[in-house]
């Protein structure tokens, strides 16, 4: 069953489903500055588009683009600046 979730007055949209080994959201976030929380770790992979996200533990913001990924461990939050339209693929274990 495929779930619409809607963040930060809609700048953020994903559709989630439970695969057959791992749950999954595919969205979309609109150039922004957003905070996440994690309940499960987390896999995130840049499909399209530019964000800076800065890590637990990090001090700083890196720069994720296609093709790039990330991981947070379950339990924290991180935040990301969204250059521009930016396409994403989580799985969360």
């Amino acid at each position: 069953m495929l779930k619409v979730n809607a963040y930060f007055d809609d700048q953020v949209l994903s559709i989630a489903y439970q695969g057959e080994s791992l749950a999954t959201t595919v969205g979309v976030m609109e150039a922004g500055d957003y905070t996440f929380s994690t309940s499960q770790y987390e896999r995130m992979t840049i499909i399209d588009g530019e964000l800076w996200a800065k890590l637990p533990g990090q001090d700083e913001f890196k720069p994720y683009t296609h093709g790039d990924q990330f991981e947070v461990v379950a339990n924290a939050s991180f935040d990301v600046k969204v250059m521009r339209a930016t396409a994403y693929l989580c799985t969360y274990e």
